[in-house]
């Protein structure tokens, strides 16, 4: 959608039944992705915030402003086609999950470390059947093969739309457990992502906050949390 200055022609912005699914009309014509793909989404919640944001433009469509569009048209245009790419992208992380790697001092953060990810480590060892090592430093730790097989079917049984949310959640925490925790509620979206920050907030405690490095931080956050939204309401 970038680039695209498209003005509002429509009254009504409404969700109507299509098949299995919803889509969004404007004034009775059909929504379609960037790569004029049908909209069609999985869920009438998920279609009600997307025609709720087609509703709320005015004037100039501003595409920033419509974050669940752009999701669903992420999760079509993107994502479905190239499903099992995206999966196994994801599943890889897995093999060096943020949760595994410890800093060896000073010992007030790896106490932080360990109190905010051993629990996170031991739930995916008991509720996933998915254990896995943790280590001091960088070095990539080896992890148990049937873990990363058991994670990776968790990823590849998502839905195209659930999988777009997901991807964020991965990508902007650096971890599947995280990430699975948050989707498996038990984690919320907020505690999610504090506890993918532990290394950060740390240092911004040690030398102070650096403001665009903040404001980067609130653009990520805000993102994240999204995910968490769009995931929730596919269904």
């Amino acid at each position: 959608m970038a680039g695209w200055t498209a003005k509002r022609f429509w009254q009504q912005a409404v969700v109507v039944p299509e098949g299995a699914g919803f889509r969004v009309t404007l004034d009775g014509r059909p929504v379609r992705t960037p790569a004029k793909t049908p909209l069609i989404l999985p869920s009438r919640p998920l279609a009600e915030a997307i025609a709720a944001e087609w509703q709320a433009q005015d004037g100039t469509v501003r595409p920033e402003t419509m974050p669940f569009t752009r999701s669903a048209n992420s999760a079509l245009d993107k994502v479905a086609v190239q499903f099992d790419e995206v999966a196994e992208m994801l599943a890889a992380y897995g093999e060096t999950d943020l949760l595994c790697y410890r800093a060896a001092a000073p010992a007030a953060l790896t106490q932080r470390q360990a109190d905010a990810w051993d629990p996170l480590l031991d739930w995916a060892a008991r509720a996933l059947s998915a254990p896995l090592h943790a280590t001091v430093g960088v070095i990539p730790q080896a992890q148990p093969g049937e873990s990363l097989s058991r994670l990776a079917a968790r990823v590849h049984a998502l839905s195209p739309f659930q999988l777009a949310a997901f991807h964020d959640l991965v990508a902007i925490s650096g971890s599947l457990v995280i990430a699975l925790a948050v989707i498996d509620g038990r984690l919320t979206a907020e505690d999610g992502w504090a506890v993918s920050r532990v290394d950060e907030s740390w240092q911004s405690e040690q030398w102070g906050e650096d403001d665009e490095a903040a404001e980067v931080e609130a653009c990520r956050r805000e993102a994240f949390l999204h995910a968490a939204r769009f995931f929730a309401l596919c269904g």
